[in-house]
């Protein structure tokens, strides 16, 4: 194995961040494609620049943040943090308390390493469940959480989440739920309703996915949890500043679903094109997807044979996918203990520079590339880190 902890992911990241540094040095922003659906943006006006100041701000953006934050999400009260991750922390530092039980229901496993971490931190233990049927709550359980669209995103029947929240509701616990994609996908290509609207007490979206704002994070609920979440979120700093929330404000203003309903219908050539040569190959809402596991099985159907890791040979495909055809996914560039899915999104910003064929012919020669140094270990190290 080659990635054995989070310095080593860390380590790959700034590898990532480099090659983009220098192709666009050399090349200018155009030249890469960013198809990572997380690609945001910070769409802010001439005039705002001039009141981005630690008080002014948030009296100015604040109003319109509540405006626009309840007609994307529902609910009472809107809160703005730093990261989508920070809004499960406060969420967590307010409602749980040492010995208390989180029990998770999403899609499939795993959950984003935010929630079990910031459990772990005040000292509560973790129970998380992607079949319906096994879900249960315990006396200790304090707070339900509920995943709308997984990192690689798999989405929540509505059916099940509604049963969730009936188990919760029924025994008086709030339900949370980390819709930090799910706000988008689960309502605009699955029709589902808001998280509030089925009856949860408390939500969180990221503002940077699959919509063109800043990498922030906007809750939304009842005034009473709101209120308690916000006392810890100002404890511990992780609120979102002036031009975060000034940001979040001119994205919500510009979202329109048209992107996303375009990236649905865009991957379907794609999808069967590659499908024809990669069996394990997948539909993602508004793209395609490969999983470790899966990249893994392709080389072993083609009697290929490496002692690294999933996780190693899908960051190299991605590593590879970058350095040569300056593409941007998640696994090149994620934060420590994202998933290492390749994931192509076309509801992102820079596929409308990029043609199918684009895509295709780079996917076909980053796998041949790959399978031409994968037992070279000197060689991969230097994809992943040099």
């Amino acid at each position: 194995m080659l990635l054995l902890s989070s310095e080593d992911e860390v380590k790959k990241r700034e590898a990532g961040l480099r090659i983009i540094r220098s192709e666009i040095s050399k090349n200018g922003r155009n030249s890469l494609y960013d198809l990572t659906g997380l690609g945001g943006g910070f769409p802010i006006k001439k005039e705002d620049m001039e009141i981005l100041e630690t008080y002014v701000g948030p009296a100015i953006f604040k109003e319109r943040l509540e405006e626009l934050g309840k007609i994307h999400l529902g609910g009472e009260k809107i809160l703005a943090f730093n990261r989508t991750t920070a809004g499960i922390l406060a969420t967590i530092l307010a409602l749980v308390k040492k010995g208390d039980e989180v029990v998770h229901y999403l899609q499939k496993s795993p959950s984003h390493p935010a929630t079990p971490r910031s459990i772990k931190l005040v000292g509560g233990t973790y129970k998380e469940f992607d079949n319906i049927d096994e879900f249960h709550i315990s006396e200790k359980t304090s707070l339900v959480m509920i995943t709308g669209s997984t990192m690689d995103h798999d989405i929540i029947e509505k059916e099940d989440f509604v049963k969730v929240v009936e188990i919760a509701k029924s025994r008086g616990i709030p339900v949370f739920v980390d819709d930090a994609s799910g706000a988008r996908l689960r309502t605009i290509i699955y029709k589902q309703p808001r998280a509030l609207d089925m009856g949860a007490d408390i939500v969180i979206t990221s503002t940077y996915k699959l919509m063109n704002g800043p990498r922030g994070g906007i809750m939304a609920g009842s005034k009473e949890l709101i209120q308690k979440i916000k006392s810890k979120a100002y404890e511990f700093g992780l609120e979102a500043q002036p031009p975060i929330i000034a940001g979040m404000v001119r994205a919500l203003e510009d979202f329109t679903p048209e992107k996303m309903l375009q990236g649905f219908e865009k991957k379907k050539d794609i999808y069967q094109a590659l499908k024809k040569e990669f069996n394990n190959i997948t539909e993602t809402p508004t793209g395609i997807m490969l999983t470790a596991e899966g990249l893994m099985d392709e080389l072993h159907k083609r009697n290929i044979k490496t002692n690294l890791s999933n996780q190693d040979v899908a960051c190299i495909f991605a590593m590879l996918l970058l350095r040569d055809f300056k593409i941007v996914t998640i696994a090149a560039l994620g934060m420590p203990g994202c998933s290492p899915t390749i994931r192509i999104d076309l509801a992102s910003k820079d596929a409308e520079g990029i043609n199918d064929e684009f895509i295709m012919n780079s996917w076909m020669e980053t796998f041949d590339n790959l399978t031409k140094i994968i037992n070279n270990v000197t060689e991969c190290e230097k994809v992943l880190y040099d």
